[in-house]
């Protein structure tokens, strides 16, 4: 049962992304966006609200013997640690060559991972990652919660030969140099399917081959309540050039892993070989087709896209 402090945090982080969707539809979603980015006390207040939800609730809900919660910082480390550490993106290399060979591919691309990992985590807020060892990070968010967190917008960061910063700002992310590339409670948070595609397709660019995107985004609903939409998810990154390579659908949340494809046309076999009528190029989550007082957003065919649309429920998030 989530206390009164819980359930007041996510309430604020839920009104603020709100706010940002209803932004979204009046100004457009670059404009609305430039315009949260200059909200330095909303900002702030935010991150200040997510350090604490996440460091006080969710990990101690997940802590406790009774929960059946799943820490989402635990599931990404958990999955680095098999698929890096036990060779396991060896398997998946081999059988992105297999398929290279049937659609006439001749490539000559290795795979080679920092020892420690280099980890690039996007709205880090407070860098929960820093205290596991093989992991290099950098932490990154619109307003870092503390000092070991670097300030920079993920979506208009130039993305060029090095890393480059300014005191406490990342003005520049250095291409194919990390080897996991974190989303962990953020793209729910970006206001349009578009600006979450450019996202990942950020992501995809600053991956070396065979390297990670993890996904987490909070859903309390069973695993069939929004199935189209995480379909979509998985239809679009294919585009892009990423192959799922787990799915998880925890208590409060979708974990998912994709794979940087040593070839774009290799990612996207899947998406041409299981294409499905409703699927779609886009990245909507549930929010998008919140009624409001007085906005109503119908971007596709709801009937034929989702199951659910209710909000997803922040409160309940380990």
């Amino acid at each position: 049962m989530a206390s009164e402090e819980h359930k007041l945090l996510s309430q604020y982080i839920k009104d603020v992304h709100l706010s940002l969707r209803k932004s979204t539809l009046k100004l457009g979603a670059d404009a609305a966006w430039q315009k949260h980015c200059s909200n330095e006390e909303e900002l702030s207040k935010y991150a200040q609200c997510m350090k604490k939800l996440a460091t006080t609730h969710w990990e101690n809900n997940c802590n406790s013997d009774a929960s059946e919660a799943t820490s989402r910082i635990t599931w990404v480390v958990e999955f680095c640690t098999d698929y890096f550490n036990n060779s396991t993106h060896m398997k998946y290399r081999e059988k992105e060559l297999n398929i290279s060979e049937k659609i006439g591919l001749q490539l000559d691309i290795e795979e080679s991972f920092s020892n420690p990992l280099k980890l690039l985590d996007v709205g880090s807020c407070y860098n929960p990652f820093r205290i596991y060892d093989n992991f290099d990070v950098l932490a990154i968010d619109l307003c870092p919660a503390n000092t070991s967190v670097m300030q920079c917008d993920f979506l208009n960061v130039n993305i060029g030969p090095c890393n480059i910063t300014d005191g406490s700002m990342v003005t520049e992310l250095q291409e194919n140099l990390f080897d996991v590339v974190t989303f962990c409670f953020v793209l729910e948070y970006i206001p349009s399917s578009e600006l979450r595609i450019l996202a990942c397709q950020n992501a995809y660019k600053l991956l070396k081959p065979g390297g990670l995107l993890i996904i987490n985004t909070p859903d309390s609903k069973h695993v069939g309540a929004n199935s189209k939409i995480i379909k979509c998810w998985r239809y679009t990154l294919a585009h892009i050039g990423f192959n799922r390579i787990k799915y998880e659908k925890a208590k409060y949340m979708h974990c998912m892993a994709f794979r940087k494809s040593l070839h774009r046309e290799i990612a996207m076999r899947w998406a041409l070989l299981y294409k499905e009528p409703y699927m779609k190029y886009a990245m909507h989550i549930p929010q998008d087709f919140t009624v409001s007082d007085d906005l109503l957003t119908a971007p596709i065919d709801k009937d034929t896209l989702v199951d659910d649309f209710q909000e997803l429920p922040f409160s309940d998030l380990p």
